[in-house]
């Protein structure tokens, strides 16, 4: 019986569509999977940070300065296992060096709940509550992973980076990709004169410095804009940079594909040049594309990093990987704040899920290797 099923399996795999093959492919693939299951998990903390952050990310906690992060027990000093819980803390000065010395208070100890009641925030600008994923009882605030030197909850602002720096990767791919896709069909399909002058331009961009490039371009961006300004300005510029390569591989599909027996068929029933471009001929490789969508991201989220750590791009009080990061520019505070850094990880973890998910769909967009 065993047996049987299997082969009805494989029997079954050999009329599948391109998109099953696709499924089942991927579903193979562990990092894949992996990668995507912690890409939706950062998407969801975008989508929702005010309720999944503890606290706002500008309050501003002036008892609790440069703030350790908090150690989450569940063994209370006499042995007891209990729920998860954290100690409150006192603050001493050191008579030398006059900083700040935190130590744990035994004596009063607070559990951390979920569904917990604190800051009132407002969700998506819509929705009013003060309602979050979790929280410490007796509105205590614990720093998880510690506070900067303003007093400002170091995971919260975490969380609320995380919403732009996604949303950056996100906007830019595609915008970058909606132009780079344009480009290159016109450049593949039509050849001749647009050809030439669109491979000269995706030259003379793929032969500058990205980075230099990408400061020569923040720089012109006046100072005395908002934040939203900004954000697409930003997400902008790194769209227009960004298209060169997707054109080229574009560009050489459909050199490839145009003389296909389903093109010219296309042609005699009368569709319009447009129509077989982007009916026909791109949907051909619509799987390879959002591949190369998902290895792309990581490099717009890097580049605003990039651009805010120099202080060239986002700037305080705009919340991003990058203005995260900019507090650890200094050796000392490194070495005196090392939990600064975090924000670093997140951008590994983030950039790995996406290299992680991006492999596995393009392995599974040629199912038949």
């Amino acid at each position: 019986m065993h047996e049987a099923s299997k082969k009805q399996d494989d029997e079954a795999l050999y009329v599948a569509s391109q998109w099953r093959l696709m499924r089942i492919k991927f579903a193979r693939h562990r990092l894949a999977r992996l990668g995507g299951t912690v890409v939706v998990l950062f998407y969801l903390v975008a989508i929702l940070a005010e309720f999944i952050a503890p606290y706002d990310p500008r309050w501003r906690d002036i008892e609790n300065l440069s703030v350790p992060p908090a150690r989450i027990r569940i063994v209370d000093e006499s042995g007891k296992l209990r729920a998860p819980f954290v100690y409150a803390r006192t603050r001493a000065r050191d008579p030398v060096t006059l900083e700040a010395i935190y130590t744990e208070d035994r004596s009063r100890r607070y559990a951390i709940r979920i569904f917990a009641r604190g800051d009132s925030y407002k969700l998506w600008g819509l929705f009013r509550s003060d309602l979050h994923l979790f929280g410490v009882e007796e509105n205590l605030r614990a720093h998880f992973l510690g506070g900067d030197e303003q007093g400002r909850d170091l995971l919260s602002r975490i969380m609320h980076g995380t919403r732009i720096s996604l949303s950056i990767g996100f906007v830019g791919v595609a915008l970058s990709f909606g132009i780079g896709i344009v480009m290159g069909a016109i450049s593949g399909y039509f050849g001749g004169v647009a050809d030439v002058i669109i491979q000269r331009v995706i030259e003379v961009l793929l032969s500058i410095p990205s980075l230099p490039l990408w400061m020569a371009l923040s720089a012109g961006i006046p100072l005395d804009w908002s934040i939203y300004k900004v954000f697409f300005a930003i997400t902008l510029i790194l769209s227009l940079i960004s298209w060169p390569g997707l054109a080229r591989v574009v560009r050489g599909q459909l050199l490839s594909l145009r003389s296909e027996e389903f093109v010219i068929a296309a042609k005699v029933s009368g569709a319009t040049e447009n129509r077989v471009m982007f009916r026909h001929l791109v949907p051909s490789f619509l799987s390879y594309i959002i591949a190369l969508s998902t290895l792309a991201i990581p490099g717009m989220i890097l580049g605003e990093t990039s651009l805010s750590f120099l202080g060239i791009g986002l700037q305080p009080p705009a919340i991003s990987y990058g203005t995260l990061l900019k507090a650890a520019q200094n050796v000392k505070t490194v070495l005196a704040e090392p939990w600064l850094l975090i924000p670093g990880l997140f951008v590994v973890v983030i950039i790995l899920s996406f290299n992680f998910l991006g492999d596995g769909l393009r392995d599974a967009a040629d199912p038949y290797k």
